[in-house]
């Protein structure tokens, strides 16, 4: 071996030991969400999409709806998403009292969840929270989560708007608010294909709650 041979081996090391040894470290984040559903048309459509991208979202599902589609959010947490609590019956938090909101959210972890170590985030109707409330929540070993970015698709936002609003906001950590049960026709399928290849291209890397680093359970 030669010299200058005998020297690319020692300089290789060197540029190897100072190189991230996370590929994800210094990539930006963000977490598309998913309330109301499961959905039997407009989930199903959402879940499509997020494979053809080989994307993880989180879905902060309704007891009651998945009692509706069983076979929906079993497919959900089949693909490798994320299947959080958003409480049985979608009733607002100002009309509960402590026992009904433990009432509440059990009776939609009974449907969700079948391991005591998975991941619990929960996610209040229309996004409302009393100090009272998230005593309760922490107490049942949930994490709270709200969003920074409402895409209004629930008030028939159209595809454009969507998109620009998403696009307009957002951040590394942002929290994408989506739903996948609304009344009457969804925006939101036909959206999503549009900013999940677009976001990708802005550098951002798509994660679930539990994987977002702010809410790192183990930090």
């Amino acid at each position: 071996m030669s010299f200058a041979k005998s020297k690319v081996i020692p300089i290789l090391c060197v540029i190897l030991a100072f190189l991230p040894t996370n590929i994800h470290a210094h990539q930006k984040q963000i977490a598309f969400t998913f309330d109301d559903g499961p959905h039997y048309k407009y989930t199903a459509e959402i879940l499509d999409i997020l494979n053809k991208y080989n994307v993880k979202a989180t879905f902060f599902t309704v007891g009651s709806n998945i009692e509706r589609f069983p076979e929906i959010a079993e497919r959900e947490h089949r693909e490798g998403h994320q299947v959080a609590n958003h409480t049985f019956s979608h009733r607002h938090m100002k009309e509960l009292d402590e026992n009904e909101l433990t009432k509440e959210i059990l009776k939609c972890e009974s449907l969700i969840y079948n391991s005591d170590d998975y991941p619990k985030f929960f996610r209040p109707p229309e996004g409302v929270l009393s100090e009272e409330n998230v005593k309760v929540i922490k107490e049942l070993g949930y994490t709270p989560v709200l969003w920074d970015i409402d895409t209004k698709d629930w008030a028939h936002a159209s595809v454009e708007n969507i998109v620009e609003n998403v696009l307009k906001n957002a951040k590394d950590g942002s929290v994408v608010l989506f739903h996948d049960f609304v009344s009457g026709t969804s925006s939101t399928p036909k959206a999503i294909d549009i900013l999940i290849p677009k976001l990708k291209e802005m550098g951002y890397r798509f994660v679930t709650v539990s994987e977002m680093k702010k809410f790192d359970l183990a930090s």
